[in-house]
């Protein structure tokens, strides 16, 4: 295991061109999904990309000698991470009936604050530092400054936005539960691609009906629909989370990792331009105390070692 943890590479021009690239794409996502509603209705996008990817990664997947894809040694824990993707992205398509697609993607990525807090009451070599809890805190106090201070607007767009915000907040819940199955199951040793077909698979076999028993399963075939569903499905869902997944294996995750951050950057630019949404400052603000908490959570280490390299440069 130390070999592999060692070969991995520091990031390089390649690398960091790719994850641009990729948090382009992954801000870019809800902006389209909502711009095809009118089309298609999110969940019913959701629903048909998962299918669809699902056929697609299912060749890919190399299983270990003696396993089984649908035996007991992973199948428990695939469903379960199944559902919580299903359960994750139906709260991301009602939320963007509700709320904005800028609003939906930041509040989305607060999941790596819940994953820390997860995993700290689960494994003693995941416990929370002081650096972390400030990031916390940090982060929390730009949810509240998001969510409480609004500017004046009518009663029900006021309670109809913070409905959907509480969607999108939840979402981010399901996506670090999510996260956190994976790394406490017999999932951490699978290959990515067996994780991922779970994931789209049980999504497709439960979203699917979803849309038709809620009225939201009806397509208006048009350029519009067409694209959205070619760009969630090969673009996305496959292509990206592949890359991605090969990106983790060859470089280091923790820089990697930072370029995420850019993705609710890039999702409410998308918002702007091609939603013509508006971001209250009340929600720039809060964004802003959101993603400089997830970034200390997320590099403390870094965080720890520039901090002793600045003390020992005062000495």
């Amino acid at each position: 295991m130390e070999q592999v943890v060692s070969s991995r590479q520091a990031l390089d021009s390649k690398a960091s061109g790719i994850m641009f690239g990729l948090c382009i794409l992954w801000g870019l996502q809800q902006v389209v999904l909502k711009l095809a509603a009118p089309d298609i209705s999110a969940v019913m996008q959701i629903a048909l990309r998962s299918g669809l990817s699902a056929l697609m990664v299912y060749p890919m997947i190399k299983l270990a000698k003696g396993t089984s894809l649908w035996g007991r040694d992973y199948l428990p824990a695939g469903i379960l991470v199944g559902l919580l993707f299903a359960a994750e992205f139906f709260l991301v398509a009602q939320a963007l009936r509700f709320t904005s697609a800028a609003h939906t993607v930041v509040l989305l990525y607060t999941a790596p604050i819940f994953v820390a807090l997860g995993l700290h009451w689960k494994l003693p070599s995941e416990r929370l530092s002081l650096i972390q809890w400030l990031g916390i805190a940090c982060a929390f106090f730009g949810i509240v400054i998001a969510f409480l201070f609004r500017p004046a607007a009518s009663q029900a767009a006021a309670s109809s936005a913070l409905w959907g915000d509480a969607l999108a907040l939840l979402a981010g819940v399901l996506w670090a539960a999510t996260t956190i199955a994976v790394r406490l199951t017999k999932l951490a040793e699978a290959p990515a691609t067996q994780t991922l077909f779970y994931q789209l698979f049980i999504a497709f076999l439960v979203l699917l009906p979803v849309a038709f028993f809620m009225g939201q399963a009806t397509i208006h075939w048009s350029v519009l629909s067409l694209t959205s569903l070619l760009f969630h499905t090969v673009v996305v869902s496959f292509a990206s989370y592949l890359i991605w997944f090969w990106l983790l294996k060859k470089y280091l995750a923790s820089q990697l990792g930072v370029f995420s951050f850019l993705t609710p950057i890039f999702g409410m630019c998308f918002g702007v331009v091609l939603l013509n949404e508006h971001l209250e400052l009340n929600f720039l603000v809060g964004t802003c105390f959101v993603l400089m908490g997830v970034m200390v959570v997320s590099l403390h280490h870094k965080i720890k070692q520039y901090a002793q390299a600045f003390k020992v440069a005062l000495q």
